[in-house]
């Protein structure tokens, strides 16, 4: 799947013109064709799989430019009509950054339509030999998944949306109403029930990036909790249905089940080999990864651009090649982890790469960047200016299922049972090794607050947060919250008081050592006590909380500041439509509210 094949299919388009046509283009496939064996139909199902990816997928737009600016993360640079626009919530109609992906997604829905509907009217799908019969049930569910993420993706970013569950040759208008997120929601995961129930487990296939049972499960829980949380309504008001607590159950009762396959899927050992395999193109033997965007081909449809856009900097000319610094991790972010969590160091690099020489330097405490895919991880490496890494884009992992079922039995029970604790401490185990994780909280509203946390330590740089914020209801709550925590750190008064003002540091060879007082541990980093000044010349000095005081990082404006600069509640929580879309529907699509 690392060179996706588009299947363009003749509808009634060619039937229209088949009169004043007098010879059919050769490369064109009508429905039949397409749909008359196996290996044609699978194709087809490839197609759908392909508007994943690309630069307006989860290549870099929908994955690292829709998630921002959150709790966790800023995209870097001053504002435009681009990225940045998006990042800062001053969504123009004109930003192409958020009508390319709207238009590519759909097209993902119409391909996989296309698939709902002849798949099961294959004669094969019923008459076939077991095979081929296992295949097609399997190609059926795949595209019931498919458009199950795509529509998640619309939902959650632009709220009640037209959402066409037939071909577009079968409707007798293009430009359909809106239809309410809840129905939507309510079809997708009855397509999910049925998608689980026919697709196989990983370990019955053969390991590549297609979807498998795990992922349906994984994603129908992932839903059922967008459907019963909260979300900004047309009236202005951010509501949750009444009926939450059942969608809630849908999201455990999955969650249990998958828990239950430990064959199948269960967490990684360690925390940083999971993005190591990813960057390594390696699979790990624990499944940890249920759902992942196959990237590939070297180019903007089919490929992605992690470790190029995000990630640390570095230089072109060293042996990594260039990219990263696309997203500023925040320091009340870095400050959210413990110094035993293990995550810490994985999420969030403190370091780039300037030089030819390799070597890498210190970032200053409002520089620093994501790292899960940080291009000097790749095996093999790809040096110079190239601008598609390949990495996949990970949707959902083992440990999203383990904090779901938590989350959801807490939310049920009115506190957290014993079975809801246990899943909660196995990920906060896996993340501290063997120092001491606290004690976990035993109240409904100290529990869920403690999820709140997890979630936010755990999926850091995964496009997760601003959603799970939202349908929290905590999204404009958290960027308040995080602008004053900036300021106290950079001000190091309580809860902040023991952050340093400068750290200091050296070259061991290419990598960072560190100056603590006494010198004695020299792999200790002392971003969690004030350092004593070295005597000696050779300890280089950088501001970490004093940069907080002197620059002005972002449109020329203090980090904070710069921050989600034009949030405002009961609009920005969704995105606006482009004007090229409601100028086509002629007044009959309605904008969100405050565009």
């Amino acid at each position: 799947m690392k060179h996706l094949l588009i299947i363009t299919i003749a509808l009634l388009f060619m039937q229209g013109c088949k009169k004043w046509t007098a010879v059919s283009p050769g490369s064109d496939y009508s429905i039949d064709e397409v749909f008359s064996d196996v290996p044609n139909a699978t194709s087809a199902l490839i197609g759908v799989y392909d508007e994943l990816q690309g630069d307006n997928g989860y290549g870099i737009r929908i994955s690292m430019y829709f998630p921002y600016d959150s709790d966790e993360g800023i995209v870097s640079g001053n504002i435009d009509n681009g990225r940045r626009g998006v990042g800062r919530y001053q969504l123009l109609l004109t930003n192409a950054e958020v009508s390319n992906p709207f238009r590519q997604l759909y097209r993902g829905i119409e391909k996989a339509n296309l698939c709902i509907e002849q798949i099961p009217l294959m004669p094969l799908y019923t008459n076939g030999t077991e095979d081929q019969k296992r295949q097609l049930h399997r190609l059926y569910g795949e595209a019931l998944t498919l458009r199950a993420q795509f529509y998640l993706e619309l939902i959650r970013n632009w709220g009640d949306v037209p959402a066409p569950m037939i071909p577009s040759y079968k409707q007798s208008n293009l430009f359909i109403a809106q239809t309410d997120r809840d129905s939507t929601y309510d079809k997708i995961l009855a397509d999910l029930a049925t998608a689980k129930e026919l697709l196989p487990w990983r370990t019955e296939v053969t390991r590549n990036e297609r979807i498998t049972k795990g992922a349906a499960m994984a994603l129908r829980a992932r839903i059922a909790l967008y459907r019963g949380g909260y979300s900004l309504r047309k009236n202005g008001q951010v509501q949750r249905g009444s009926d939450y607590i059942k969608y809630y159950t849908i999201a455990r009762d999955e969650c249990a089940e998958l828990m239950s396959k430990r064959s199948e899927h269960t967490l990684n050992a360690s925390f940083e080999n999971i993005w190591r395999s990813v960057t390594s193109f390696t699979y790990d033997p624990q499944g940890e990864i249920l759902f992942e965007v196959g990237a590939g081909g070297g180019n903007a449809n089919s490929d992605s651009r992690m470790g190029n856009y995000d990630g640390p900097n570095v230089n072109a000319a060293s042996r990594y090649g260039a990219g990263g610094g696309g997203i500023i991790m925040l320091p009340n972010y870095f400050y959210a982890f413990d110094s035993a969590d293990t995550r810490r160091d994985v999420t969030v690099t403190s370091y780039q790469v300037t030089s030819s020489s390799n070597i890498k330097s210190q970032r200053r405490l409002g520089e620093l960047n994501t790292g899960k895919y940080r291009r000097d991880w790749r095996v093999p490496l790809l040096p110079g200016s190239v601008l598609n890494v390949g990495y996949n884009w990970v949707l959902i992992r083992f440990s999203d299922v383990l904090l779901m079922f938590a989350e959801a039995e807490n939310e049920i029970n009115g506190a957290p049972t014993a079975a809801a604790i246990a899943a909660f401490e196995e990920v906060r185990k896996r993340a501290y090794k063997n120092a001491d994780i606290g004690i976990t909280p035993s109240t409904k509203e100290g529990f869920f607050n403690a999820i709140v946390n997890e979630r936010y330590l755990e999926f850091g740089h995964e496009g997760i947060r601003k959603y799970d914020l939202s349908r929290w209801n905590l999204l404009s709550a958290k960027i308040a919250e995080t602008r004053t925590k900036i300021q106290q750190i950079r001000d190091r008064v309580a809860p902040y008081n023991y952050v340093p003002q400068y750290i200091y540091w050296k070259n061991n060879g290419e990598e960072i050592q560190y100056y603590v007082p006494n010198n004695t541990a020299a792999t200790a980093v002392p971003w969690y006590r004030p350092t004593q000044v070295p005597t000696s010349t050779e300890w280089k000095r950088v501001d970490w909380a004093q940069h907080l005081t002197a620059g002005n990082a972002i449109d020329n404006l203090p980090l904070w500041q710069g921050l989600a600069r034009f949030f405002v509640p009961g609009k920005s929580e969704l995105f606006p439509y482009d004007q090229a879309t409601l100028d086509a529907y002629q007044g009959r699509l309605t904008q969100n509210p405050g565009y």
